[in-house]
């Protein structure tokens, strides 16, 4: 069979870092080939010289037969390639219209066709079955629905390679199998995808083939049918995982966090639940029930019209984030690109920026103090790292994470609050999250845990609540909680 795409022992140098160093990857027509590797295994890296951003110090890549060139992403797009990356890049203030066909505006003559570009836009985002506004600007649209214009904007291209880096990590249930369901139909018209993901359920559903990463090396490829999970796991981290969820037993101490009766108009209502010292509380539901609007509710960051937040047996002020943090309640947003980090600022600004008084003398920065609270950190959250200067917009996604949770672990909180806390990451740093998150609750530390992931929310969690259309629908123990009554509550199917 002719091949589509075949990249061959493909290097690459960034400074000290040898992001690539021996790559391989070919690509068949009329197939969906998984890319797996754990964080800063190179996957990246490769996937940015496919869209034209790095070009290789060696190796080769040919598409279609011929030599592929490098020239840029408008290069890469001409010659057929498009890449939907991990994090939606968006312009905020221009529709998604404009969004779809940013640098490629339709006209006629010197016009530019306006209607004709917002027709177009809806009938991508129908055929994604997602009812989206082409005239609406993209501002404060949701994680999920910027990855339904991002992936609107890959389909607009008519690409014959279609690169899909991590499309699923905010979709819903739903969401996802309607991706599924685009993906398949682009396959049998032809086309070849690329299809990362973290979570390895999704890959043995939806892929033919499978290539595995390390250490900027390709170490595997084989066909879907011919592996399962335990195997994909081992050569992605180069040992056997034997517990994702290394949860610990905790002493599970006085309630601090009381939540009574707390409603916000079309978001959600009616919410009550308690959350104790040591105690791991997971809240599950589908995208959209509300989980994320509570949190910031109680947090501080969004209002809410009825009941009450008590926390250390304080009654706590609506819309007061500062008062919050001084009470000793910890908030890690599930976008950490937009909302919890400064992507250009180094990793030691990033994780003391919440510690500025304790950094500060006389209203100056202590650089000494800064770089101690910030190696200590890195440290007890293993970061990988060249320089603790280097912007954060240089780690990989879970190394992002792990400077995100240090930042706020390092106020001593005796609540945190983590929305998504492992979304994008790898299995490996997973596991490494989720042990520290476990060691912090031995310690007295109450979590407030949002996760998509069903299993993680079982896996890590003392109770579970379910959310569904903005109410708290059910509530398990430990014991009591598994996938189907999960599911059930979450989608409102009767068990």
């Amino acid at each position: 069979m002719e091949k589509v795409l075949e990249i061959r022992g493909a290097a690459k140098r960034f400074g000290g870092v040898q992001a690539l160093v021996d790559a391989n990857l070919t690509l068949y027509p009329r197939e969906i080939h998984a890319l797996l590797g754990e964080n800063g295994a190179g996957k990246s890296t490769l996937l940015k010289t496919l869209a034209g951003v790095h070009k290789l110090d060696a190796g080769s890549i040919t598409l279609f037969g011929k030599e592929f060139i490098a020239n840029g992403t408008r290069g890469s797009l001409e010659q057929g390639i498009a890449v939907i990356y991990q994090e939606p890049n968006l312009f905020p203030d221009l529709t998604l219209a404009e969004n779809v066909f940013i640098g490629r505006q339709l006209t006629h003559g010197k016009t530019v066709a306006w209607k004709e570009m917002a027709e177009q836009s809806a009938a991508l985002f129908k055929r994604l079955g997602v009812p989206l506004d082409p005239s609406r600007r993209a501002r404060g649209l949701s994680i999920a629905d910027q990855q339904i214009v991002e992936i609107a904007k890959a389909l607009s291209l008519s690409a014959k390679v279609i690169v899909m880096d991590e499309p699923t990590a905010a979709l819903s249930a739903n969401e996802t199998e309607r991706l599924f369901g685009v993906a398949r139909s682009l396959r049998e018209e032809g086309a070849a995808l690329v299809f990362v993901s973290h979570r390895l359920d999704e890959v043995m559903a939806l892929c033919d083939r499978v290539t595995i990463m390390r250490d900027g090396a390709t170490v595997a490829t084989a066909p879907i049918a011919e592996v399962d999970t335990d195997k994909i796991v081992k050569w992605m981290v180069g040992r056997e995982l034997s517990d994702l969820f290394p949860k610990m037993k905790a002493n599970i101490g006085e309630t601090i966090l009381k939540v009574e009766n707390i409603s916000r108009e079309g978001q959600f209502e009616d919410i009550s639940f308690e959350v104790k010292a040591g105690e791991i509380v997971g809240i599950a539901g589908l995208v959209g029930s509300g989980r994320s609007e509570v949190i910031r509710a109680i947090f501080g960051i969004d209002n809410y019209e009825k009941g009450s937040v008590t926390f250390l047996g304080k009654k706590m002020k609506k819309n007061r984030p500062n008062q919050a943090m001084q009470d000793g309640i910890a908030l890690v947003p599930e976008d950490r690109r937009q909302q919890g980090l400064f992507m250009p600022v180094s990793i030691t600004r990033n994780t003391s920026i919440t510690l500025l008084k304790g950094v500060s003398k006389f209203g100056l920065l202590r650089k000494a103090s800064e770089t101690g609270i910030t190696a200590e950190w890195s440290k007890k959250m293993q970061l990988k790292f060249n320089s603790l200067e280097d912007s954060v917009d240089r780690l990989s996604g879970g190394n992002q994470q792990k400077v995100v949770l240090a930042k706020w672990l390092s106020t001593k909180p005796k609540l945190l609050i983590i929305d998504e806390p492992t979304r994008g990451i790898d299995v490996g740093t997973k596991s490494e999250v989720h042990r520290f998150l476990s060691q912090e609750a031995t310690k007295g530390l109450g979590i407030l845990m949002i996760s998509s992931e069903l299993p993680e929310v079982l896996g890590m969690s003392d109770r579970v609540l379910v959310m569904r259309e903005g109410r708290l629908v059910a509530h398990f123990n430990a014991d009591q909680a598994n996938p189907e009554n999960v599911i059930a509550a979450a989608s409102g199917a009767s068990k």
